[in-house]
């Protein structure tokens, strides 16, 4: 409360200029009465501008759809990761039996079929990243107990394969790793989005936040204009009663007062309705009552061009976003000249086989297994499809490598705009305060004159009119700089106040 004294004082009570003590009685009544309806409601939060931004960045929609995008590619890479190591699988067959008849063609005749068996396979596969191959080590156990009608015999025993077996593609791109490297892109990209959400947030909360306290000042300088209305109608009230003055000089001054009445109401509504929409942007429950408490002190920041420009384009995560793009079209190249392509596939395959009705002796006389296979996919004609389909993504890649120079030109158009905003919004500060002083100061001569007779009510207005319209305007002015050395510091990554960089809260790389 102590900081919105200040802010109140600084902009309300008048600088320079001799102060009177009617006037300093005038003003500390109208500060009692904003402090009367700051407390008038107990429950009623107050916020700074970093509470704001805080705040926002908890609750806002746009955060939390950035922050599930990003907790979704974050679970994709750590899916697609844990799939690149081995994968162990257990396969049981507890207990299988058939009983059917079947034709036998060696003799020539029906013979009935019974097998009762039971079985289990476990395997162990590891995707070979660095070659796009995979390896894997089976082992087939079973029991088994046959019958057949045709030698009237039962077959006991237990069996056992145990193979290595390499599969690997040729002439062709390696799947494994590119899927993981665009994962590991999607999920990079994701957390510059949620960065870059989380600076445009910070934007359009400091906007609402200002422009709830310019509608607060307002009105706060609306009430101050109405007791001012209110002394000129006692005034002129006085010297009616006393004949000094003709009545409808009264007349005149009550319609004054009530129009400054009526602006001054305008003024509330305006402000309910701003808080309500900020308090949208901030996710908190409309409900809830709020002040805005800002610091609109001014200090002049130097900015150099040059390096604004730098840091600029070295740290704008939006490059790297463009860079990103650029860097799945080249993968959607890659993928689209595999369409129809030459590949060829090489498999690999040694096993041990054993079998006999005692467990024990099953290896005792193993079968040894081998397989070699190489088979090619040849396409012959497509009618010109994997041409086109090329062409097209080459030009897709050609747009994404255009738009990454069309950032770096409008990063440097803002921050060029800017910073010749910046050093006239200086300028304009300085003349609102003074035409604010000036302002001050004739209101109060035209009070003085007001009140021996040698004014009129309708020029005492017009006074009071550009006294308003001047305060109104140094808030405006000193808000304006400030919102755009905010938008400096956001198109910069640097904050020029702090001489310091902004390091956007990436998530770190524990994921690998």
């Amino acid at each position: 409360m102590k900081e919105y004294y200040k802010n109140y004082k600084q902009f309300i009570l008048p600088s320079g200029g001799s102060k009177g003590k009617r006037r300093d009685k005038k003003y500390a009544l109208l500060l009692l009465f904003t402090f009367a309806v700051v407390f008038s409601v107990s429950a009623q939060r107050l916020l700074t501008l970093q509470q704001a931004v805080e705040e926002a960045l908890k609750n806002s929609p746009d955060i939390i759809q950035a922050r599930l995008s990003l907790e979704q590619n974050r679970e994709n890479l750590i899916a697609q990761r844990a799939s690149l190591k081995s994968n162990f699988r257990l396969n049981l067959n507890p207990i299988q039996f058939t009983r059917d008849r079947r034709y036998n063609e060696d003799i020539g005749k029906w013979i009935d079929v019974q097998n009762t068996e039971s079985a289990g396979t476990f395997s162990i596969e590891q995707p070979i990243i660095w070659t796009d191959g995979t390896i894997s080590l089976n082992n087939h156990f079973g029991w088994q107990d046959s019958y057949s009608s045709n030698t009237d015999n039962t077959t006991r025993g237990f069996s056992n394969n145990l193979s290595l077996k390499l599969t690997q593609p040729v002439f062709t791109y390696n799947r494994q790793r590119l899927d993981l490297k665009e994962l590991e892109l999607a999920y990079e990209n994701s957390q510059l989005n949620y960065a870059v959400r989380e600076l445009a947030v910070e934007k359009q909360i400091t906007q609402f936040f200002y422009q709830v306290y310019q509608t607060q000042m307002n009105l706060i300088t609306s009430r101050e204009e109405y007791q001012n209305r209110k002394e000129s109608y006692d005034i002129i009230k006085n010297k009616v009663d006393a004949g000094l003055t003709a009545k409808e000089e009264l007349l005149q001054a009550e319609l004054d007062m009530l129009s400054s009445k009526s602006t001054m109401q305008n003024n509330e509504v305006d402000l309910e309705n701003v808080k309500d929409q900020f308090k949208q942007a901030l996710g908190i429950p409309l409900e809830e009552d709020i002040m805005v408490i800002a610091d609109v002190s001014v200090t002049p920041v130097d900015v150099d061009l040059n390096q604004a420009l730098d840091y600029a384009l070295n740290n704008r995560m939006e490059l790297r976003q463009r860079q990103i793009e650029i860097e799945q079209g080249q993968f959607d190249i890659i993928k689209t000249n595999a369409l129809n392509e030459f590949r060829g596939d090489i498999g690999i395959e040694v096993g041990l086989f054993g079998m006999d009705e005692k467990l024990g002796n099953m290896y005792d006389k193993p079968t040894d297994n081998q397989t070699i296979n190489f088979t090619l996919d040849i396409p012959l004609w497509d009618w010109g499809e994997k041409k086109a389909r090329l062409r097209a993504t080459e030009a897709a890649l050609q747009a994404k490598e255009y738009n990454l120079k069309d950032e770096e030109v409008n990063i440097k158009l803002t921050i060029r705009q800017i910073y010749r905003s910046l050093g006239n919004l200086l300028t304009q500060i300085e003349i609102a305060r003074k035409n604010q002083e000036n302002a001050e100061l004739t209101y109060e001569i035209s009070l003085e004159k007001y009140r021996n007779g040698d004014l009129t009510s309708m020029d005492l207005n017009l006074q009071q009119n550009q006294l308003t319209q001047k305060k109104n305007a140094l808030i405006n002015a000193i808000i304006n700089y400030k919102l755009e050395l905010l938008n400096m510091k956001l198109q910069t990554l640097y904050d020029f106040e702090k001489k310091e960089l902004i390091t956007p809260a990436l998530e770190p790389e524990s994921i690998k």
